[in-house]
């Protein structure tokens, strides 16, 4: 990918990203409130679930529940906050850091010793979503 096509990609995705979040912030709260497709369909929770929920207790402070509800929602708000930042300074001084950076993460990430640990916390986190009945 691209270093304009990675920029573009990360900015949409988290315009698209704070767009839901501010849409579904007063339906977060609603027990039968679901936008999981997998969950809808199969009634069963998938790795993922409850991470739009866990965004927005962080935004509301609430960093332990937002724990509680999906520890993945702490790297989403994480990367909401902190990729459109790096990506506008980069923009305005003409640097590629943010490039670089996903491309040595990417490097690390396809190590395959790291890829099933990161597949073993994903399974362990679905296999915990289940269980907690989210």
């Amino acid at each position: 990918m691209t270093k304009n096509k990675l920029y573009l990609f990360v900015l949409v995705a988290c315009f698209v990203g704070y767009c839901w979040l501010l849409y579904t912030m007063n339906k977060v709260d609603e027990a039968d409130f679901s936008a999981c497709l997998f969950k809808n369909v199969t009634n069963i929770p998938c790795p993922s679930c409850g991470t739009t929920r866990a965004v927005a207790q962080i935004a509301k402070g609430h960093l332990f529940s937002s724990l509680l509800i999906n520890p993945f929602g702490i790297i989403v708000a994480l990367i909401m906050m902190v990729a459109p930042t790096w990506i506008i300074v980069d923009l305005l001084f003409n640097k590629d850091s943010f490039y670089r950076a996903y491309k040595q993460i990417e490097l690390v990430i396809n190590k395959r010793a790291v890829a099933v640990f990161l597949i073993l916390l994903v399974l362990l986190n679905w296999y915990w979503n289940i269980k907690k009945g989210l």
